[in-house]
């Protein structure tokens, strides 16, 4: 009996349940072999392709289902992820866009198309989806986290607690959900530190599948004072984190030297490479600094304003850099990378920097990139973009260095995972930061944020005139300013200026001698 082509595609569903991957594959070279025009037969080789990591391929295939059937909204919510893979996010947004309307019974795409708005970074267009796939298969432990997380961008604290509880009631030896409910307010007793205490002493596993737990333990430690105890949990962290990173700070320093080598005020001054002002354009502001320094602060007091918009995190500058550089490496950036692209036209940069983020700017004549990172390309930032705004943040050495040591970045910033590692870069940034001082003058806007916690007013009243803009009372009620942050300060900046963070590193000073005497030695004050 000729088996049907419906028969072998519920038999291939059937196996992307039970992750029979070569079933699958099986399946729909079956399906294609008989009708070589079968939106499903491509469909199911884009699953397949997916689960094996090759992006495009799954795309090329979900594309050829989309074409073949344009009502596949699963196959477009599967291209839309793979175009989110490639930051083709332009297209990302329009297909989600297009075919959200079609989810309401599919609570599995929903969860996905959410996810892909989170990772596109509009968290605001994918609560709505995450709270349907939550009413339509209410339960699961995915769409429920998905959901928690959102919850925390959006400001929406007691839902994302909640959730978190209800998920370690059933998975109570989840460590990162253990982690996320530690940031989501001030511990005020040792119920939660016991039980996560006791999730570590009941298992063997090894230091790296702690991590989460370990940072969690130090930051709930340390909200109850006690230092000694939390600084060790931060350690362990830290520790745990290094063992695993194969990283060596050295390739760091190494491309912070080609930047200060390269980018020098008569590279800037040259005409090599530099565009035309185009008045049309909008203004970007680059708001920069080392991680956890008041770069989402500032970003959210500036984005209060009437004419600025943020566009958050995004690694897009980053991303055009490697691709006009014509430099092929697994590195994120690299010296040869930079010293490439110094040579480049920088109207390329610009322009495909402002093609990539376009589909997030709306209708103000500014907005705000806050990658901490970009004070690594501010030269090529001030090249490129000549009216652009550069504010650069600064804090105390130690209290900036111990914030980082304290705080997971998902295994980025790697250097900041031990105390050498931190004391090493950090001289190397001072340098760089120096260097921008002495090339980019007037146009470097640099802010402390011990003077914007201690004097908000004045400060923001001084770094708006600097960037060109009225006083708005706004910029000074931020913390009513509703718009998302998915940053490390997601929760904080819902609150309003406080100095509570400043010194506070002299908690630990003990624990921080041997950084704050490599930072000495190099010639930086730390008090």
């Amino acid at each position: 009996m000729k088996i049907e082509l419906s028969q072998i595609s519920d038999v291939a569903r059937r196996a992307v349940q039970s992750q029979d991957w070569s079933t699958v594959a099986s399946c729909a070279n079956e399906i294609l072999l008989r009708n070589s025009d079968s939106a499903e037969g491509y469909f199911l080789t884009g699953i397949v392709q997916r689960v094996s990591q090759r992006p495009a391929k799954a795309a090329a295939a979900f594309e050829k289902a989309l074409s073949l059937d344009a009502d596949r909204y699963d196959a477009a919510i599967e291209l839309a992820n793979q175009y989110s893979v490639a930051r083709r996010n332009n297209e990302v947004l329009a297909l989600l866009e297009k075919y959200e309307g079609k989810l309401d019974n599919s609570p599995m795409y929903l969860d996905l198309a959410g996810t892909v708005y989170t990772e596109i970074g509009m968290p605001q267009k994918a609560w709505p989806l995450f709270k349907k796939a939550n009413v339509l298969q209410p339960g699961v432990d995915l769409f429920q986290a998905n959901l928690a997380a959102c919850s925390v961008y959006l400001g929406e604290i007691e839902e994302a607690r909640d959730i978190y509880r209800t998920l370690l009631k059933r998975f109570p030896n989840h460590r990162r959900n253990h982690y996320q409910l530690s940031r989501l307010g001030k511990a005020k007793d040792t119920t939660h530190i016991e039980q996560m205490e006791t999730l570590l002493q009941g298992n063997a596993d090894t230091a790296d599948k702690n991590i989460f737990l370990y940072y969690a333990l130090g930051k709930e430690l340390e909200d109850l004072e006690q230092w000694q105890q939390s600084f060790e949990y931060y350690k362990k962290a830290g520790d745990a984190v290094s063992s695993v990173a194969n990283y060596d700070v050295a390739a760091d320093i190494a491309l912070i030297d080609k930047i200060i080598e390269v980018c020098s005020a008569d590279w800037l001054a040259s005409e090599t490479g530099k565009p035309t002002v185009d008045e049309t354009e909008k203004t970007p502001i680059f708001i920069v600094g080392l991680p956890r320094t008041g770069t989402t602060l500032t970003e959210r007091i500036v984005s209060s304003h009437s004419q600025v918009e943020s566009v958050g995190e995004t690694m897009f500058l980053q991303m055009v850099l490697r691709k006009e550089s014509g430099i092929q490496s697994i590195e994120n950036m690299n010296p040869e990378m930079i010293e490439a692209v110094t040579k480049k036209d920088l109207a390329l940069i610009a322009k495909g920097y402002l093609d990539t983020v376009s589909y997030r700017l709306g209708d103000k004549p500014m907005f705000i990139d806050k990658l901490p990172f970009n004070f690594l390309f501010l030269g090529l930032i001030a090249k490129a973009w000549p009216n652009a705004r550069i504010v650069h943040l600064g804090r105390n050495p130690m209290d900036s260095c111990f914030s980082m040591y304290k705080q997971v970045f998902t295994w980025a910033y790697k250097f900041s995972y031990s105390l050498d590692g931190l004391g090493q870069y950090f001289v190397a940034y001072d340098r760089l930061r120096r260097h921008w001082r002495d090339v980019l003058k007037d146009r470097l806007i640099e802010v402390e944020y011990e003077s914007l916690v201690g004097d908000q007013e004045n400060q923001t009243r001084i770094l708006l005139d600097k960037l060109g803009l009225e006083f708005e009372q706004a910029c000074l009620d931020f913390d009513k300013n509703e718009a998302p942050s998915a940053t490390a300060s997601s929760v904080q900046v819902r609150e309003k200026v406080h100095n509570k963070s400043v010194n506070k590193w002299t908690r630990y000073a003990k624990q921080l001698q041997p950084l704050k005497e490599h930072l000495e030695k190099a010639g930086i004050r730390v008090d």
